[in-house]
């Protein structure tokens, strides 16, 4: 049985991998987020909930113990929060770190869709994102990047994967086939180990003007 901590546990993507690892497989998930109110545990036997906020250091330390895989989804300041999780993990001696995170940290978005993406993010926000990814690649640990396309609330899975160096392809992607290439990292780490992965729905390079319409 893997034991899975879970560090922004109410966010849309960790709550559907929240249900699939707890119908799919005999994990342990640890789940922290700032308010426990928000999210209602499924399983007593097989969850447990911690309140707190990822940039305490203690916090970190305290519920790393004996987790055999970290999944990271969070918002704020990412760079700090990435350097954090990476000295705890290190010191802890956990390798895999699962890292969502949005397309563009290399600038191998093609435009228009590049430049919509850092408008809509906003440039020190995307500057924030890329500092936090260096932390993470001069690291030692097994990590797993993964840059989303936009994201959607879309069932379907359906995707495909670009590695780093690679131009990106794709302008949507939905949550749940984010969710699903996670579950595929846990079950097994070393296929992934140390990667950066685009994720993007295949055709939907044309869906800017879309994308556009609906956020302008």
């Amino acid at each position: 049985m893997k034991n899975i901590l879970i560090l922004g546990a109410n966010g849309r993507i960790a709550r559907l991998v929240e249900q699939r690892l707890l119908t799919e497989t005999d994990a342990h998930l640890t789940l922290v987020l700032r308010n426990a109110k928000c999210l209602p545990v499924i399983s007593a036997t097989r969850e447990t909930i911690i309140e707190g906020d990822v940039s305490d250091s203690q916090l970190l330390a305290r519920v790393m113990v004996k987790q055999d895989v970290v999944y990271a989804n969070l918002a704020g300041n990412m760079a700090v929060l990435a350097q954090r999780i990476v000295d705890v993990m290190t010191k802890n001696e956990i390798k895999p770190l699962i890292w969502v995170t949005g397309s563009g940290l290399y600038h191998e978005t093609p435009e228009p869709f590049g430049s919509w993406v850092e408008a809509m993010v906003g440039h020190a926000a995307k500057e924030d994102t890329r500092r936090a990814a260096a932390v993470i690649e001069a690291s030692k640990l097994n990590y797993m990047i993964i840059r989303a396309a936009y994201m959607t609330d879309d069932p379907k899975i359906d995707y495909e994967l670009t590695q780093k160096g690679e131009q990106f392809r794709g302008t949507i992607i939905s949550r749940a086939s984010i969710a699903d290439l996670i579950l595929k990292i846990i079950a097994d780490p070393q296929k992934y180990r140390r990667t950066s992965l685009g994720i993007s729905q295949p055709g939907s390079d044309d869906k800017l003007a879309q994308l556009m319409a609906e956020n302008s």
